[in-house]
């Protein structure tokens, strides 16, 4: 079945045009809308993980010849977090094609970084499946672009940068506490909220304790740098 023109038109966007749609299509799906004839993202998104990671390895070492290992590590983490992949997404605005359940599109599940940081990393693994490593390669540099030579060599992940925020001004360190879980026991979401001394707060959901952590602390971030 060939694409939709919505679909057709961000395929356009992402500069790669697929041999097999269905593939594009299942990276669009989250796991609101799985049935037992639609399959989400939720594999894709595991194999784009791994796809991105090796070529940002890889052009980190091309880029700096002479870079430790301990300079490249925190680049590298800056480059393939869940925050970036959310941030290149909205460059090629993937929250408008993808295929959310009720629940979620009434809850702004377009917007949800990590949902459109999930959805980014399918669509990696999609094209790696329709057109191998080169194709996928192609759009990573090309997606990520300035980002791969402009990225801190002291570059923190988000609950790090908020904990040293909060102790420069002599608070104690961010407070996490899960306040919600839903979906299967094989596929749960879980939702974190971040609190300050100073009773600011931010939720975050993702698939993992983690990754929701990290994107409470990132939105907390930027509600306190504002």
């Amino acid at each position: 079945m060939a694409l939709s023109a919505e679909l057709k038109t961000f395929s356009n966007r992402i500069g790669y045009d697929f041999s097999d749609p269905e593939l594009l299509r299942r990276a669009l799906t989250h796991s609101s809308m799985s049935s037992a004839t639609r399959t989400d993202n939720q594999r894709l998104e595991f194999l784009g993980d791994r796809v991105l990671g090796l070529v940002m390895s890889e052009a980190l070492l091309k880029a700096d010849g002479k870079a430790t290992e301990g300079q490249l590590a925190p680049r590298f983490n800056a480059l393939v977090r869940k925050e970036t992949c959310a941030d290149v997404a909205r460059g090629v605005d993937l929250g408008q094609v993808l295929k959310l359940g009720r629940s979620e599109m009434m809850s702004g599940g377009r917007r949800k970084e990590a949902l459109l940081g999930d959805a980014m990393e399918a669509t990696i693994a999609a094209v790696y499946l329709d057109g191998g490593l080169e194709a996928a390669r192609e759009m990573i540099l090309r997606l990520w672009g300035e980002r791969l030579h402009t990225v801190k060599a002291d570059a923190r992940d988000s609950k790090t940068a908020l904990q040293e925020w909060a102790q420069a001004r002599r608070q104690s360190p961010p407070r996490y506490e899960e306040v919600a879980r839903s979906g299967p026991d094989h596929a749960p979401e879980f939702t974190i909220r971040v609190t300050l001394d100073s009773g600011q707060s931010e939720t975050a959901q993702a698939k993992s304790k983690r990754q929701a952590e990290q994107a409470a602390a990132a939105a907390l971030l930027a509600q306190v740098k504002t």
